[in-house]
């Protein structure tokens, strides 16, 4: 089965069905060292994982690690070019489940970026970056404690499909010329314009299939975490982009509707039931007039619209959801793009889980990042029906490879995730729980020791900070 891999001898499958993970107490899993300061955190992360594992179950459970190779390391092993061999992704179709370092960008051999190729070929739609604030973890924000957010990033899609054309060439101009000369002048909205002939295209789809299922999995996790995650707010910019980011946004309110009409409402929904509860005599005209700014200048079809929403929503849902009932609900709404990268800085209270598309789940979990402590503290997984890889966030940094001193807290909050994946809660509280004990006591490697005030010196290596989290854990587990 494999060219150059020797998969462990003891250990056990993890097999999914219907998209939940099958998992036994002894799974076997691939982990990709990665590449640059991958040689540093990948030994700091199993160090903790197998640690807590350990105080938490035991020899009960335990996870087998299977070494496989992408990246540099894949080409110094499998010759040159051999960025993601073909026995890595035998191996990870194999178990199921992953976890890796960060990966370099290769030069040549056709691969773009082989994070967003091990996402195209294992469907891994879901790119779910968790953001929340450890005290003591230096921020440029005075309150980043408020920011408390996990974000749904579709994978699969959008510009990041990487079908484009580059300016000059000839498809290049042969689809500009389709556009320009038969497809735009057939579509009246399209009238007087014309993309020029020295333009780059690239395509931006947005499927209805892949938009609900990244809402789905998205509505799912706030209704695991009820109460403490309630609201799930779709991110889009459908006030340009009507076709694309405007339809993901309405076929996420059609999924509300179709398939958790019992356990969800929608914001504008609670404004009808909510005027309701506060005026029992209340008209459809007036609730309409509530919920819908400028109804009174509106033409009288679109009034008529407004109210007929109004009566459905009552006659749908208003035993089931009236009455205060629909606040016990998680709640789905929807914001414009640029508007919540505003928001998650001045009101970061308001949002729990936030759903959006590949370019804008990029910007908005790296800016929510930013917010909590930079990508040095930012998990991230990649999660499909049939597989599921956890990563760290950053780069490679290969100018500080091998030297002990970067921050592993990516890739060990990744484990974490990777932990809670597996339905190993108890293991994967204790190692967020022992990491955020460390960081509020100053144990902390460079990047966050040169921040702090004062600066913490000596800032603990990277091994080090691993350590300090292990007796964070003994430490909780004795108490």
């Amino acid at each position: 089965m494999y060219e150059k891999l020797s998969p462990p001898t003891q250990g056990t499958r993890i097999r999914f069905a219907a998209g939940v993970p099958q998992v036994p107490d002894d799974p076997i899993i691939p982990y990709l060292r990665g590449d640059g300061t991958g040689v540093d955190i990948w030994p700091a992360t199993q160090l903790v994982l197998d640690t807590a594992m350990q105080l938490c179950y035991g020899n009960a459970r335990k996870i087998h690690w299977f070494k496989v190779y992408a990246g540099d390391e894949a080409c110094e092993l499998y010759g040159e070019f051999q960025y993601l061999p073909q026995d890595t992704l035998t191996a990870i179709r194999e178990y199921g489940v992953a976890i890796k370092g960060p990966l370099t960008t290769p030069v040549g051999g056709g691969i773009r970026s082989l994070n967003v190729a091990l996402r195209q070929i294992f469907d891994l739609y879901a790119c779910i970056r968790p953001c929340r604030y450890y005290p003591g973890t230096p921020s440029p924000h005075r309150h980043p404690e408020q920011l408390d957010v996990i974000i749904y990033r579709e994978n699969t899609e959008d510009i990041y499909l990487g079908i484009e054309w580059r300016a000059g060439t000839e498809r290049a101009q042969e689809l500009i010329q389709l556009l320009n000369e038969r497809l735009i002048p057939a579509t009246p909205e399209h009238q007087g314009k014309k993309i020029p002939l020295d333009s780059g295209i690239g395509i931006k789809p947005i499927s209805k299939t892949g938009s609900q299922r990244l809402i789905r999995r998205a509505i799912q996790h706030a209704l695991r975490l009820l109460p403490a995650k309630q609201l799930v707010t779709l991110v889009h910019k459908g006030n340009i982009m009507k076709y694309t980011e405007g339809a993901f946004r309405d076929w996420g309110y059609e999924l509300v509707q179709s398939e958790f009409r019992s356990e969800c409402v929608t914001e504008r929904e609670s404004w009808i039931l909510e005027n309701l509860e506060k005026n029992s005599d209340i008209t459809i005209t007036e609730n309409a007039r509530l919920i819908e700014p400028g109804y009174d200048h509106l033409p009288a079809p679109k009034q008529a619209v407004i109210g007929a929403e109004v009566q459905q929503v009552l006659a749908q849902i208003g035993d089931t959801h009236g009455q205060g009932q629909w606040r016990q609900k998680v709640m789905v709404n929807d914001r414009i793009a640029d508007s919540i990268f505003q928001q998650i800085q001045t009101r970061p209270q308001e949002y729990s889980i936030l759903a959006t598309m590949n370019l804008n789940g990029d910007y908005l979990s790296d800016a929510a990042a930013a917010i909590v402590g930079g990508l040095g503290m930012g998990p991230g997984a990649n999660i499909g029906d049939s597989c599921a890889i956890f990563e760290a966030t950053h780069g490679t940094a290969p100018k500080h490879a091998g030297k002990d001193r970067v921050n592993p807290g990516s890739l060990i909050l990744s484990g974490a995730m990777l932990l809670e994946f597996l339905g190993w809660q108890e293991a994967a509280d204790l190692v967020q729980t022992a990491l955020g004990y460390a960081i509020a006591q100053g144990q902390v490697t460079y990047d966050l020791a040169r921040l702090l005030e004062p600066p913490v010196e000596p800032p603990l290596s990277c091994s080090g900070f691993a350590q300090a989290i292990v007796r964070q854990m003994e430490n909780v587990k004795k108490s």
